[in-house]
């Protein structure tokens, strides 16, 4: 299986670059993000609770995150593999992952980081604001605090990675296509 942690800041591209890699790779896409928002749209108990910590710019908690991550999971019928966005977030997800894929007899294939400045990340996140329709993406201190939040609590997970040999880094500025194909070209050599 060809499982793969898609990595980067909130802004880096990662939902651009995942549309195309699974077109690519016919595998299934996670992403939490989406996972989160079913549930606040079929307005679960989950859904409230993840909306409230997304509102304030902050993660959700690691129990709830790896249940929904682990649903997903089981009711994928793709058998390829997966493309992880915006998951894990943390050192304990991480490992909470290696944990579960085990079990079903796979591993992380490799984790993608996408590199891109701070202040690239603020421009594209405001523009990105402009069609999203979601406040997080137009509220500065917000954005300030996401990308600090990223900072402090998500980038640990590349190191985690790294030391399984299992990191690769792309500079995520230029056009869309020429960034695919360096992801590209890092996915075809696992």
């Amino acid at each position: 299986m060809l499982n793969i942690v898609l990595f980067g800041p909130p802004g880096a591209g990662k939902g651009t670059q995942s549309e195309k890699l699974i077109e690519k790779y016919k595998v299934d896409h996670i992403s939490t993000g989406d996972l989160f928002r079913k549930h606040l749209g079929e307005g679960t108990e989950l859904g409230k609770l993840a909306q409230k910590y997304m509102d304030d710019g902050n993660l959700v908690p690691d129990e709830v995150v790896i249940g929904m991550v682990d649903d997903k999971i089981n009711s994928s019928t793709d058998l390829k593999g997966f493309i992880f966005d915006g998951f894990p977030r943390t050192v304990a997800q991480a490992r909470a992952l290696d944990e579960l894929l085990l079990k079903k007899g796979t591993n992380i294939s490799g984790m993608i980081s996408l590199e891109v400045p701070e202040e690239e990340l603020k421009l594209r996140i405001k523009d990105r604001g402009k069609t999203s329709g979601r406040s997080d993406d137009q509220d500065e201190e917000k954005i300030n605090n996401r990308i600090k939040v990223y900072k402090e609590e998500t980038l640990p997970v590349a190191e985690y990675y790294q030391k399984q040999g299992k990191l690769s880094k792309i500079h995520g500025v230029g056009a869309i296509d020429e960034i695919f194909g360096k992801i590209c070209a890092v996915i075809d050599e696992y």
